[in-house]
């Protein structure tokens, strides 16, 4: 048996979370069998432990869109016994059960090979936010944003996704300006790699079609207004990514900003980003991530500290990142 985090609906449609020790042949069937040393809690994660967004497609169901441990059964060639992998997305949490358990069943297709200058611990302190963010800095790059052009905005800058943007922006020479609704993070945000701050205020309300030019570029992690005014703001020929819904999911914009400037919207999926685009992110990961920033962003918590730290990332008092330790 092992522990996990296990999501029940109630019957008045309330959903129910709980460390429970489940069976091992509970797990769903798969080619390939992990112990999982650490997973960790995303915004996603949050929404479907606490019930705050329907996430959960299937009860019951263990959360966690990521996780990091060592294959110990396998039916795939291409990760035998001792394989030391990482899983984002691809439905777990949703779908499949997750990353929120000591041990986990899924489809070989799913795993990345963790890459050897990285511990499991320092994957999983990236896990699907800096895998996002990553993702969101090679869209940008993809698209001919460069350095010179001007400064990059990134919103949600404490968030897991918003701080690793910021980081890897700057580790690459960018000039960022972070937006945030906490100004006693400030200073951390500056030790980030910031060169500035702003109040997310100045984004979040209804603005004008089109606004004066900033921006050369910007990683939206909140959408609705936010998302829209970074559009109107942004500088012509810019490239906007958005990989987060965290002020809303609507887009309350026009097309004023891509026929008359020009702007590029790119959307980032990190749930089913193909193969090689998730392996070019983790390379480019292993290569520039920092062990100091990962101390930085990510804290530790035990399975059994999971679920009210979840609740703690929806109420918005979490920073950074929170790793979940399953030895602990």
């Amino acid at each position: 048996m092992f522990k996990a985090v296990i999501l029940r609906k109630g019957d008045d449609g309330a959903t129910l979370a709980n460390v429970e020790m489940v069976e091992t042949n509970l797990l769903p069937e798969a080619d390939v069998e992990i112990d999982v040393a650490f997973s960790t809690l995303n915004y996603k994660d949050g929404l479907a432990i606490t019930g705050r967004g329907p996430v959960v497609r299937q009860w019951p169901m263990v959360p966690g869109i990521d996780l990091a441990g060592t294959v110990v059964k396998s039916n795939s060639a291409d990760f035998p016994e001792g394989s030391e992998v990482i899983v984002n997305g691809h439905g777990m949490g949703e779908v499949h059960w997750g990353g929120l358990a000591q041990k986990a069943r899924v489809p070989s297709a799913w795993l990345t090979r963790k890459p050897e200058a990285l511990s499991a611990k320092d994957a999983a302190s990236i896990g699907t936010a800096g895998y996002t963010a990553m993702l969101s800095v090679l869209a940008l790059e993809r698209h001919g944003v460069r350095k010179d052009d001007g400064p990059i905005l990134v919103t949600g800058a404490n968030g897991g996704v918003g701080s690793f943007a910021l980081a890897l922006l700057a580790r690459r020479g960018y000039e960022v300006v972070a937006s945030t609704g906490r100004p006693s993070e400030n200073e951390r945000l500056q030790a980030l790699g910031a060169a500035r701050v702003i109040d997310r205020d100045e984004l979040a309300k209804q603005g004008k079609p089109l606004q004066k030019e900033q921006w050369a570029g910007a990683i939206d992690c909140v959408g609705s207004h936010t998302l829209a005014n970074i559009c109107a703001q942004t500088r012509y020929g810019g490239v906007v990514t958005a990989c987060g819904l965290a002020q809303g999911m609507d887009f309350p914009a026009t097309v004023a900003p891509f026929i008359l400037r020009g702007v590029t919207l790119v959307g980032i999926d990190s749930v089913y980003a193909p193969q090689a685009l998730r392996e070019e992110a983790w390379r480019c990961l292993a290569q520039e991530t920092d062990p100091r920033l990962l101390k930085e962003i990510a804290s530790d918590v035990t399975i059994e500290d999971s679920i009210e730290q979840a609740h703690k990332l929806m109420r918005g008092e979490v920073k950074g990142r929170i790793v979940v330790d399953l030895a602990a």
